[in-house]
């Protein structure tokens, strides 16, 4: 029988609701300012007249930040306190919304760049903060319900982030101007002015949203949010404190590093290159291709309630791992070796971009596959194993550009030809997931590939 009274378990209740709807707005922020960037790399594209290849450092400007500052962010929350840590977060991200100001004025991409940094930087610092909050802000016993929650969030802000930017920075009036520039009606100064008009677009969206986010970081700060106490965070990674290996001898966590680089690059592939892949097959930014990538989060965002209706009651999470891993090996097959004019949605296009959205599907299930399998069994070294996943998100700056210069070396082909063959890339990023699923997380290690047969997390 609980002997906690019943004032201090409303208390207690009070409190967690609250946390957990500042938890929500947070996560739906992260996806609100994550996914947007797919449509950014083909406006920016259009609008400072970039090549596929330049385009490709709007995903790598913001995704670096995580592979900068994965372990940097644990120090800074020690030391300065999670709820400060995450004022921080918010602080650093509206400077680099605020950037868009000035960088859309001047057209300057290297501000662009620059800002997309910043916003990543606070991303980082805030989903470093926002996970031990998640979990330990109510009853250990309903944690996943509560991730269930908030990643919901995080997905419905990835279904919608495209539809809000389409309908706030690119008024009726942009749309006539970007198919004229497109069309290419407008030449030397005259196209100078016309791309200075359609980008300043930008300004009065980013510095509200700069506004927003500088609010609510003070908000976070003194709200009810309760202060997490850094050793009670850290607890797990005390334990075994024993055990002398050092976390590359864990062959698990590092091939799980490598598969969560490869899914989370190719995830972002498939998003924001889906715009520019339609626009080789005559669709424009200004019609409904610009809704492709919404597409895709929103067959995300059904395969995560899918998910959550049949893990672990009626399929394990590395079997659901594999499967998925399975099916978008499949769709990069079909990418490369279909074709076929098809009108789906309004867009007329090669029947190869419906398989790259469907990806959406599938790729819901990878992200909570794969950390699970790679971080089981470190003790003393779960924290720091965790980082190294968060680095990983990584994938997100360097594969896109790897996929661009793929293109940009078959120039001599189609702009269509070009891109597709590009998706080769797909093929051996889900093979080796595959192979993890199936096999590579149960190496335990090194010496003659020892392997575990059976594996608590399976």
């Amino acid at each position: 029988m609980s002997t906690t009274p019943p004032m201090n378990q409303a208390r207690n209740k009070s409190t967690t609701i609250k946390s957990m709807i500042i938890l929500a707005l947070l996560f739906f922020i992260f996806g609100l300012v994550s996914w947007v960037n797919t449509i950014l790399v083909p406006y920016f594209q259009l609008t400072l007249q970039l090549s596929n290849f330049q385009s490709s450092f709007v995903t790598f400007a913001f995704y670096i930040a995580y592979l900068v500052m994965a372990i940097p962010s644990s120090f800074l929350l020690n030391k300065v306190g999670y709820k400060r840590g995450m004022m921080f977060g918010l602080w650093c991200m509206a400077i680099g919304a605020l950037l868009f100001v000035p960088a859309a004025y001047w057209r300057l991409y290297q501000l662009f760049l620059l800002g997309l940094f910043l916003l990543g930087v606070g991303l980082a610092i805030l989903q470093s903060a926002a996970n031990p909050y998640v979990t330990i802000v109510g009853p250990i016993e309903s944690a996943a319900k509560r991730m269930s929650i908030v990643g919901t969030g995080n997905k419905l802000a990835g279904v919608i982030a495209n539809l809000i930017f389409a309908g706030v920075v690119i008024r009726e009036s942009d749309k006539v101007l970007m198919r004229e520039i497109e069309s290419g009606l407008y030449t030397g100064a005259t196209l100078e002015t016309a791309l200075d008009t359609l980008i300043k677009g930008v300004m009065t969206p980013y510095l509200i949203l700069a506004i927003a986010l500088f609010i609510f970081g003070i908000v976070v700060r003194y709200s009810a949010l309760p202060e997490l106490d850094p050793s009670v965070v850290n607890k797990r990674s005390a334990e075994d404190e024993s055990s002398q290996k050092s976390i590359f001898q864990y062959p698990a966590l590092i091939l799980g590093v490598i598969a969560m680089f490869f899914h989370i690059g190719t995830q972002m592939i498939a998003l924001a290159t889906s715009i520019q892949y339609a626009g080789t097959m005559g669709e424009s930014l200004a019609g409904p291709a610009k809704n492709i990538p919404s597409y895709t989060m929103l067959l995300t965002f059904l395969g995560y309630f899918i998910g959550i209706i049949l893990i672990p009651r009626y399929l394990k999470q590395r079997n659901a791992l594999l499967i998925c891993a399975l099916l978008n090996l499949v769709l990069s097959v079909l990418i490369i070796s279909t074709s076929g004019t098809v009108n789906f949605l309004g867009i007329t296009s090669d029947i190869s971009i419906w398989y790259l959205v469907m990806m959406g599907l599938p790729n819901a299930l990878l992200y909570a596959g794969i950390w699970p399998l790679a971080i089981n069994g470190l003790g003393k070294h779960t924290n720091l194993g965790s980082a190294f996943l968060v680095m990983a998100l990584c994938g997100s700056a360097f594969m896109p550009m790897i996929y661009h210069s793929l293109v940009e070396l078959n120039s001599s082909l189609s702009p269509f030809a070009a891109m597709k063959y590009a998706y080769w890339i797909l093929i051996p990023s889900f093979a080796y997931i595959v192979w993890y699923a199936a096999y590579g997380y149960r190496i335990r290690s090194w010496k003659k590939s020892e392997v575990v047969k059976n594996t608590v997390v399976s």
